[in-house]
């Protein structure tokens, strides 16, 4: 049985479609290139009441069968937005309200020091190299995780659902 792709959002109407919501969640991914790990996001992302996933049409993977099997589902769910200009995107979402957070593990503040808005943002980049320097200029605040012991960093999928976790936790 063959099936049409689904049709991916724009990015405009997307953040309209959030205009009334008190509270709404958004992934941004910065150059984030694996498939396993982007599907393990939108799984997480869906578990823990994302609306969406920002990312770049390029350095980053398309909607494949692999994608949508580390995804288990949530490929339904969680709309994948794919944008040219990354810095662009981010400051559209930020005009519409939506807090800019940024994961940066050499950063001090941990993401539960410090109130979220109710409408957030959480921007992820690369495993290894990070935000790019642009990236993290567009955010508003950048946090790390509260890690302990000698290991300090998580993959970046681990890491995503720790910090979507933080931020449900947050906007009862």
């Amino acid at each position: 049985v063959n099936a049409e792709p689904l049709t991916p959002p724009d990015l405009e109407d997307l953040l309209q479609s959030f205009q009334d919501l008190e509270n709404a969640t958004l992934l941004v991914l910065d150059q984030i290139t694996d498939p396993h790990n982007v599907g393990a996001i939108m799984r997480s992302a869906a578990a823990f009441g994302a609306r969406a996933i920002v990312v770049t049409d390029r350095h980053a993977p398309h909607l494949t069968g692999v994608l949508a099997k580390a995804a288990s589902g949530a490929v339904e769910h969680v709309p994948m937005v794919r944008i040219t200009n990354l810095a662009r995107a981010l400051e559209m979402i930020g005009e519409e309200g939506f807090m800019r957070v940024g994961l940066a593990g050499e950063v001090e503040t941990e993401i539960g020091d410090r109130p979220l808005s109710d409408k957030t943002a959480l921007v992820l980049g690369a495993e290894g190299s990070g935000l790019r320097r642009l990236t993290r200029e567009k955010c508003d605040l950048l946090v790390k995780l509260p890690t302990q012991g000698e290991v300090t960093s998580l993959n970046v999928s681990n890491a995503a659902a720790v910090a979507l976790y933080e931020i449900a936790r947050s906007h009862p």
